[in-house]
């Protein structure tokens, strides 16, 4: 019996220890998705932790992979059974189990909308706190008038009599008013019925018996006068509460009888007028409430553009395609040719009565001059008159032509952009509409809060939303966001920009004891803003949840409690947990090949010189956006790095003037281009230009990398060549999954069936079929040395080019993506679940894969590094020299400091984001920077 319970009171001995290590920390044990060779590792709880290693090591596959889609998993369990049935086959993954695991929340860096509907206001829930004050405590101003519209109601009228002085008479009264299809008699017989006794006529009360004796012609004269029915007369004096109850009855017929309306009458002196009717200056204006302002509501939205703040209209940007041209240059394009050229001549000889600059360029234009040009004055003819004239013609082809050439997508001119109804922007809260503050920068927006004059009754009731929107907004700065607009469109933001803002809302609804999961929260951010953003995550940390990073940013190593180091190398020869502990620990561990970068052991070589450079393309007055009219000189031949903080001006300069306007200048179709005076230099020089960004590479979810550059063809080719396939008759295209032949019937070599849920995300299963393979079985069973095309397709590219060492050819073909840092990537990987800096290297490996080609070629990236480890950018930097030793130009936006360094020529915009940037801070070389005082970038070199 003794012994039993000793086993006993060890067992839970035990039990409590497990209990205690369970709190303490998040237990994974014996995870082996992906390439992770039986990982087990512990999370510490209620701490930051950084997961780093080279690129491909199996960070992903470990957080999110793991600990993300168990978390995921274990609350699917929770759902309903009809939920669970497609639940069933959710994949577990592959690991012996997880202890201690908490809610998950994983924040990756997709832009995850697409709808035009959703803006960043939405998204960090900022709007709807915006609506909820609008509806609350704003105020509606008449446009008529300026004056507040107000409604009164009972106790506005109880308050007002209670004020009037002891002894005075007061008078409640209605106008009598006589319906179209009745006469005096009829209409006085309804009041007696309804209980009435008196009118009120001339100031004196008369009994309604009385004039009902009267002759028609008689009662007709006495009404005529203006007549009101008395409802009630009282005298003033300290009223208990069963006056107030009579007194509220009162009020109350009389607003019923008066139809909203009712007036008080004093002393026999002046009368005053209560209305209950939401009116004012002969409009009807709408009552505040939450759904007023939104712009997802048919009751909110803007009747023309339901919501969008687009139309489809008169497109300036077509009717003034080149706005460096003056009215006299003819900027006006319709105004061309022998007829309509007329118009052009009109506007051009009566500019002088209406003071019209007609030789200055139209960028130039004072706001009132390029109004005029489009509106016109008195004889003077402006744009809008003439296509009016065009819309009257529209019988006639030639106009119908004419005016389907100049439309396109332009701002709602009803609501100006800011889509709502006019009557949601009639309401005020401290002399601004709600559209006006949504195309506030955040940070003036939260200036404007802090400063906000409020009255005491508006404190008390706006006390919670303003306390939820300033939190939000300053969570906005903190993650370095502060140049957006609450309206800029969701789906034009940038993966890093996205996942800061949903980190916002996550902050914003104090969860505690989570886990969150973030996928590089550090990328498009200068390191100025990632101390902010590093403040941040330990806000989330000391809320109490544990916050796991992707990350490869040494200043978050420098700053997290835990670091867990994943290795040694990519793909197959990593997948194993090389290190964990803290920064210290790490830097000190031999294995660690992160901590030997850290500690400053290996490095990221610099050149000794900077390549020199003799041809240059300028852009001139650049001013998009925020940039302030700067021009500046790009070199060619060598690297060009463009930095500055996030919102200084870099993609505006880059993306949205220089790409399109050098492809323009080469006579290829483009978009928009951003304003500028011109773009100089050896264009001629450039035979192409080529902007490598992050977008997905392929559309299709059977695109992959070995596809996008060429070199399945050889896979196909050399398949094709087997005896057993010649056998059968099989052609290189059996071997493919984005034709029919080989490819599995079932999934259309997807590998997957798409179960759509209603209400949820859709569910993808492993097709049954071919159990995910994607080929039919007779394909599979040609083998090249004993690996069928499904087996080389799941090798990762260093495992290719091993295996395919015979093949020259198609080794040569798999080489860029294994020199740029893509070896642990696997042949047929679906391209919608690269990253977008994996995707971009793809992009590059495959003009590297090109060779020489001929020309010359200047390439832009944007931010390279994306989700590189300081090993891995030493491979992207050689394949940059690579490139430049081909004879092409790189022109590459960074914040990463060894880019950087390694640059020949550096362009720093800034010194601040949004309306303090766009300013040319700094061009000349990498070593000079740090001598700039204005320039964050030079402070971190």
């Amino acid at each position: 019996m003794a012994e039993k319970t000793s086993v006993k009171n060890k067992r839970s001995v035990v039990q409590k220890k497990e209990s205690l290590h369970g709190l303490d920390s998040i237990t994974v044990k014996g995870a082996r998705v992906h390439n992770l060779k039986n990982v087990t590792v512990d999370f510490p709880r209620n701490k930051l932790i950084v997961v780093t290693g080279v690129s491909g090591s199996g960070k992903s596959s470990l957080t999110i992979d793991t600990l993300f889609a168990e978390g995921q998993r274990r609350y699917a369990e929770s759902l309903s059974a009809y939920a669970r049935q497609f639940m069933a086959r959710m994949v577990k993954p592959d690991v012996d189990y997880i202890k201690g695991l908490c809610p998950a929340i994983a924040i990756e860096q997709k832009v995850i909308t697409r709808t035009p509907r959703s803006t960043v206001g939405s998204m960090t829930e900022i709007y709807d706190y915006l609506r909820l004050l609008y509806a609350r405590v704003g105020k509606t101003i008449s446009p008529v008038s300026g004056k507040e519209v107000r409604k009164d109601d009972v106790a506005d009228v109880i308050n007002y009599i209670k004020e009037v002085p002891h002894g005075g008479r007061i008078v409640i009264i209605v106008r009598f008013k006589q319906h179209a299809k009745r006469d005096a008699k009829e209409e006085l017989n309804i009041l007696v019925q309804k209980g009435f006794s008196r009118l009120y006529i001339d100031r004196q009360p008369e009994r309604i018996e009385d004039l009902l004796e009267l002759t028609d012609k008689e009662l007709k004269k006495k009404l005529t006068a203006g007549a009101y029915v008395l409802v009630d007369r009282i005298v003033a004096k300290d009223f208990d509460e069963d006056d107030i109850h009579r007194l509220s009855d009162s009020v109350g017929t009389a607003f019923y009888e008066g139809e909203g309306e009712m007036f008080l009458e004093v002393n026999g002196e002046e009368l005053h007028h209560f209305s209950n009717k939401f009116e004012l200056d002969g409009m009807q204006f709408e009552e505040p409430v939450p759904n007023l302002f939104s712009f997802n509501n048919p009751f909110g939205a803007c009747p023309t553009c339901e919501g969008f703040s687009q139309v489809l209209g008169l497109d300036e940007d077509l009717i003034i395609p080149d706005k460096r041209l003056s009215v006299y240059e003819s900027a006006v394009a319709p105004w061309k040719g022998e007829k309509l050229g007329w118009w052009r001549d009109q506007f051009v000889k009566g500019a002088r009565s209406i003071d019209f600059p007609i030789h200055k360029p139209v960028m130039d234009l004072t706001p009132s001059q390029y109004n005029l040009l489009w509106k016109g004055q008195g004889n003077v003819y402006g744009i809008d008159d003439f296509f009016k004239e065009v819309e009257q013609n529209l019988y006639k082809v030639q106009y119908r032509v004419l005016l389907s050439r100049y439309r396109g997508r332009t701002t709602c001119h009803d609501c100006n952009g800011y889509r709502l109804r006019k009557e949601a922007l009639y309401v005020k809260v401290s002399d601004k509409h709600i559209g006006e503050l949504c195309e506030m920068p955040v940070k003036d927006l939260k200036k404007w809060f802090d400063d906000i004059a409020l009255s005491a009754h508006q404190q008390q009731v706006a006390k919670r939303i303003l306390l939820e929107i300033n939190q939000r907004l300053q969570t906005l700065l903190d993650v370095g966001l502060g140049y957006l607009t609450l309206s800029r469109l969701a789906n034009s933001l940038s993966g890093g920009e996205s996942q800061r803002i949903q980190l916002t809302r996550s902050l914003g609804s104090n969860l505690t004891n989570s886990l969150y999961i973030l996928d590089e929260p550090s990328i498009g951010l200068h390191s100025r803003d990632t101390e902010r953003l590093i403040h941040v995550l330990k806000q989330l940390r000391d809320a109490g949840n544990t916050v796991v990073v992707v990350e490869h940013d040494e200043m978050m190593m420098r700053e997290a409690d835990h670091i867990i180091d994943m290795g040694p190398l990519a793909s197959h020869l990593g997948g194993e947990v090389i290190a964990a502990g803290n920064y210290d620990e790490i830097i000190h561990n031999p294995e660690s090949l992160t901590g030997k970068y850290l500690s400053g052991e290996l490095s990221v070589s610099t050149p000794s010189r900077s390549r020199r450079w003799n041809r240059s393309v300028s852009i001139e007055g650049a001013r998009q956006n925020n940039l302030k009219d700067i021009s500046v000189e790009f070199p060619l031949n060598v690297l060009c790095v463009v930095s500055g903080v996030s919102g200084s001006g870099k993609t505006t300069l880059v993306k949205q003037i220089l790409y399109p306007g050098l492809k323009k200048l080469k006579g290829e179709f483009v978009d928009k281009v951003g304003l500028h005076k011109a773009i100089t230099g050896d264009i001629e020089y450039i035979s192409q230009i080529e902007l490598v960004d992050q977008n997905p590479i392929g559309k299709s979810s059977r695109s992959n990398p070995v596809t996008y550059i060429k070199a399945y063809d050889e896979i196909r080719d050399l398949f094709a060549k087997q005896p057993l396939a010649k056998m059968r008759g099989f052609m290189p295209k059996h071997f493919s999954f984005n034709v029919d032949g080989g490819r599995c019937d079932a999934c259309k070599g997807e590998g997957e069936q798409i179960v759509e849920m209603q209400f949820l995300a859709d569910v993808h299963l492993t097709c049954e079929v071919c159990g995910g393979k994607k080929f039919k079985e007779e394909v599979l069973e040609v083998k090249y040395k004993d690996k069928s095309v499904y087996d080389v397709l799941e090798m990762s590219v260093d495992e290719a080019i091993d295996f395919f060492k015979d093949e020259k050819g198609l080794a040569k073909a798999l080489q860029p993506l294994q020199d740029v840092g893509l070896g642990y990537v696997k042949l047929g990987q679906s391209s919608d679940t690269l990253s977008g800096g994996e995707a971009q290297r793809v992009k590059l490996a495959s003009f590297l894969g090109k060779g020489r080609s001929t020309g010359h070629i200047l390439f832009i990236f944007d931010e390279p590094t994306t989700g590189l480890h300081f090993h891995d950018i030493n491979k992207l930097l050689a394949s940059f020299n690579a490139l430049i030793e081909q004879g092409h130009s790189l022109l590459v936006i960074e914040h990463n400091t060894d880019v950087i360094k390694n640059a020949d020529w550096i362009i720093d915009l800034g010194p601040e984001a949004g309306d303090a940037g766009g300013n040319l801070v700094f061009a000349g070389k990498p070593s000079e920077l740090k001598k700039v005082k204005e320039s964050y970038t030079g402070k971190f070199l």
